[in-house]
């Protein structure tokens, strides 16, 4: 998979993110959001600290709070108004 290799200098041994691309890197960081989108499930609803523990299993720099924004500013999840509730878009 072409992921895997072009982002494989954002990831450490373990597999996991350790640091975003950046800002001239939006192919790549759009592939990482790609993946980190993968790891949820359509049509379930997730609460803010499930997405940052979900999200904290694929990445080492300690960010969830970013990379969650990420994920809802590039509208690959959605939330309600009061961020209480998570969903994956489809």
């Amino acid at each position: 998979m072409l992921t895997e290799i072009s982002l494989k200098g954002y990831q450490d041994s373990d597999g996991k993110f350790n640091r975003l691309p950046g800002k001239k890197q939006k192919k790549k960081l759009d592939e990482m959001l790609t993946v980190l989108a993968s790891k949820f499930e359509l049509e379930k609803e997730y609460t803010e600290i499930e997405v940052n523990e979900i999200l904290n299993l694929y990445h080492s720099f300690n960010d969830p709070a970013t990379l969650r924004r990420l994920l809802y500013g590039t509208k690959v999840l959605d939330r309600t108004l009061d961020g209480r509730k998570y969903w994956r878009v489809g």
